[in-house]
């Protein structure tokens, strides 16, 4: 199907109950790991508020000149998102009538990906590329694409022209996202069963936001230092 790119008609409307979601296999395991990891600590953090959605491969949908479009970022986070009835799943998000625009959209991308893949396309008819998408239809305020077999941060910020612009990060090499009112930036290590370069959050003051394991790490630190500390001055600590 062919259309005017400068015809397109963009509305929000809910899914029928009968619409099947295409199914699309991750393209690697490194993807659902990043995600859940930069979910973690947000709400280990506490920062994960009533009506804020933080998702991962869940499906964006919009009506584009009749036809139903859908895209999965790799990690998004919204707020001001309405609850769903009792027992309902959610299986989509319909942003302007769900909830807000999302904050930031991240996509992630694997070993050796091409530039001129789907996270890179400006194509304006349907099926829109993601780029336009992010840009042009959801119109979300930053768009983040990383690398992590090789590190790579790119953070792209939408300006008043309607149009992504790359932007540079700080003395620290971090970006700030300010719908989430954090930083975002690259770290590298291991987390359970991954060795590699990880997104990680950082705030205000600059300490950056634990994950679960490194929180239980820091408090048997604290207590083997408070053990040493009472021997030292002649207590034996309690079991």
């Amino acid at each position: 199907m062919t259309l005017n790119p400068m015809q397109f008609k963009i509305s929000w409307k809910k899914l029928p109950k009968n619409f099947i979601l295409d199914e699309y296999p991750l393209q690697d395991i490194d993807q659902p790991l990043l995600a859940a990891a930069l979910r973690e600590s947000l709400e280990i953090a506490g920062l994960i508020l009533e009506g804020t959605l933080v998702a991962s491969h869940l499906a964006i949908c919009v009506t584009f000149n009749d036809n139903i479009v859908i895209k999965t970022p790799d990690f998004f986070y919204a707020t001001n998102v309405q609850p769903l009835p009792d027992r309902e799943i959610r299986r989509s998000y319909i942003p302007n009538i769900e909830g807000d625009i999302p904050a930031v959209v991240m996509e992630f991308l694997p070993d050796n990906a091409p530039r001129y893949q789907d996270e890179y396309s400006a194509k304006r008819t349907y099926i829109p590329g993601k780029w336009h998408f992010y840009e042009q239809i959801l119109e979300s305020p930053i768009y983040v694409i990383f690398q992590p077999a090789t590190g790579y941060l790119i953070v792209h910020h939408l300006h008043s022209i309607a149009r992504y612009k790359q932007e540079k990060p700080d003395a620290n090499n971090r970006y700030w996202i300010s719908g989430v009112g954090l930083f975002l930036g690259v770290w590298q290590g291991t987390k359970a069963e991954r060795t590699g370069y990880w997104l990680r959050w950082w705030d205000e003051s600059g300490e950056m936001l634990l994950w679960g394991a490194e929180m239980v790490e820091r408090e048997r630190q604290r207590a083997d230092r408070l053990s040493a500390q009472l021997r030292a001055a002649g207590i034996e600590p309690e079991a």
